[in-house]
């Protein structure tokens, strides 16, 4: 059976996950956890940033539905939040451009001037 392409996004999502790439530090937040998911403590090591710089960029990434994180508990008991890699596909040709552009909300008219 072929694999059923993913619906284009609409203007307003195209957007949010093209500012989330367009910063160095978000593409290489992905690129560790495409490896191996992992927590923010340890990812800011990893990195080489502190964690409330870290947690605001995985704030980002998991707002536009690149990354996805989930609270765990561990032996000790203390709360870590790990986060994933979310599969994600966009093609950007001029054709899906245009028409998630013909999408944009007002508010993200305003705010792309």
């Amino acid at each position: 059976m072929p694999e059923v392409p993913p619906p284009a996004p609409t203007g307003d999502e195209l957007l949010k996950v093209l500012t989330a790439l367009g910063n160095p530090h978000r593409m290489r937040i992905v690129g560790a956890l495409l490896e191996r998911r992992n927590y923010v403590s340890a990812l800011a090591r990893e990195i080489g940033m502190s964690r409330p710089l870290l947690h605001m960029h995985l704030q980002r990434l998991e707002a536009a539905g690149l990354v996805v994180g989930t609270l765990e508990l561990a032996e000790d008991g203390k709360a870590m939040k790990y986060f994933d890699v979310t599969p994600f596909v966009y093609e950007l040709t001029p054709d899906v451009i245009a028409r998630a552009a013909a999408t944009l909300t007002e508010a993200e008219k305003e705010e792309a001037k």
